[in-house]
């Protein structure tokens, strides 16, 4: 079920109203969230809840043994929907000219496998170290594994953070509710008005690159990097605040990642729920940066590898990945990933000139990265960039029309300046001005462009395909 959908929006109200309607039984709200989340997930193929319901078995306080056979068997079902092609016809090619024989397998892949997989993995890891006490509650378990607002597309939670949610009484808070909606509300609007908008251009030119000059390929490689900021925040912040109606308080995906002033940074603030999965996994188990320059530069190249891998079986997210820890390396070997831990700006209203500049050279090095992520091969993107940097000042952009080039304008203008002012919030609607007629304007013109494009259109979100 798609949140930019109308059974979303019949959906959502009923569960909400049954569920605090439950809310003086603990065990039966849970049932009753678990039920919803299967229903939820459910809507696009019920064959898939087997999966979800897999990744339950594992409970109790595994042996070192049992911890790995279950890490192994996880990431190989992961693996065989998500990998095994890719890897027989990469052997093929390379080998036997690209005859795969009937090898293949062509599954369907199952929406938000990487995403539930990781969350049930970082129990069995936590319970092993004794970070938390394995449960006893099977449902509330089942409730961790299953919650339907960030099932398909994370955030990615710890069980020490999410689960002792559902081991308690839940109270309904109208504060906390209304914050939800607030920050919903934003998160439709950067997903339908802005990241959907942007849509229409950027495939339009990355289908067909050669049919354009390099200044509208560099506007659609820009419009990209908002998209896939708009897709993808905007379904956290849609995730984030269903889950405040519900009582539950998940992490912050995204902190402003267009604000950052270098590389490391932006990875403090990109999907922050993966990055730091995959620090207190894999990073530091590793050892780190506590070690050699030699493994310094082999930790780094083996996280931003796996992560460009972890979003799909391509050698372009390899790539991807690959030229991030190239702009990495020389800030964590000469210590300075570390330099900007504080928001932009702090207590002034704009930037220095210093840090402007160091914003749009990490945007644009971002951006670079992203025509990676978004070519279908690495011959595409190869060719994006040379026709990109052969052609950079061959005439002006070519517009699909003068209506999408307002929409997309001034939406994604809107979008910069209140998050912008908002920086430092818990979300760009955290805070609205206390005159209340200027704050129920806000809300109208919001939910009045939201409705028209969720109605006109109905795009899924780019993240539902990792």
């Amino acid at each position: 079920m798609l949140f930019n959908s109308t059974e979303f929006l019949i959906f959502l109200p009923i569960v909400f109203g049954l569920y605090w309607l439950l809310r003086r039984w603990l065990l039966w709200q849970n049932l009753f969230i678990v039920a919803a989340s299967y229903l939820f997930y459910g809507w696009w193929d019920w064959r898939f809840l087997l999966l979800i319901a897999f990744t339950v078995l594992q409970r109790e306080r595994p042996r070192l043994w049992v911890m790995w056979g279950n890490i192994v068997l996880n990431l190989a079902i992961l693996g065989l929907f998500k990998y095994y092609d890719f890897f027989v016809q990469s052997f093929a090619d390379a080998f036997l000219g690209g005859d795969t024989h009937g090898l293949l397998l062509r599954a369907v892949l199952p929406v938000g496998i990487s995403f539930y997989t990781f969350q049930a993995l970082s129990y069995t890891i936590d319970v092993y170290r004794r970070s938390i006490q394995p449960t006893r509650d099977p449902v509330a378990f089942f409730a961790y594994v299953s919650f339907f607002p960030q099932l398909v597309a994370g955030p990615i939670e710890r069980a020490t953070s999410l689960l002792p949610q559902f081991t308690q009484p839940r109270t309904f808070s109208y504060p906390l509710a209304v914050d939800g909606l607030r920050q919903m509300l934003w998160g439709f609007f950067k997903k339908l008005v802005v990241a959907d908008s942007c849509a229409l251009y950027v495939d339009l030119v990355f289908g067909h690159p050669d049919w354009y000059n390099g200044a509208s390929l560099l506007l659609a490689a820009v419009l990209f990097s908002i998209q896939i900021y708009g897709d993808f925040s905007g379904y956290s912040d849609i995730a984030i605040g269903c889950s405040k109606l519900f009582g539950i308080r998940l992490r912050t995906n995204f902190r402003t990642p267009y604000f950052s002033r270098d590389i490391a940074e932006f990875w403090r603030r990109w999907h922050i729920s993966l990055t730091t999965w995959f620090r207190d996994y894999l990073y530091i188990p590793l050892g780190g940066s506590r070690v050699s320059p030699p493994r310094v530069v082999l930790n780094t190249f083996v996280i931003f590898l796996v992560s460009g891998l972890w979003h799909g079986a391509n050698w372009t997210f390899l790539a991807w990945g690959f030229f991030h820890a190239l702009l990495f390396l020389p800030l964590i070997l000469g210590g300075r990933n570390r330099r900007h831990t504080d928001t932009v700006a702090a207590g002034r209203r704009l930037p220095s000139l210093r840090e402007a500049g160091q914003m749009l050279l990490t945007f644009l090095l971002a951006t670079a990265g992203w025509i990676l992520f978004r070519s279908d091969t690495i011959v595409d993107a190869g060719a994006y960039f040379a026709h990109l940097f052969g052609y950079l000042f061959s005439g002006a952009p070519t517009l699909t029309s003068h209506l999408d080039a307002w929409v997309v304008g001034l939406s994604i203008l809107l979008t910069a300046i209140v998050e912008w002012v908002n920086r430092d919030a818990d979300h760009p609607l955290a805070r609205l001005p206390r005159r209340r007629w200027t704050r129920w304007a806000c809300y109208a013109l919001l939910c009045c462009a939201v409705g028209f494009f969720m109605v006109t259109r109905e795009m899924p979100f780019i993240y539902f395909q990792f």
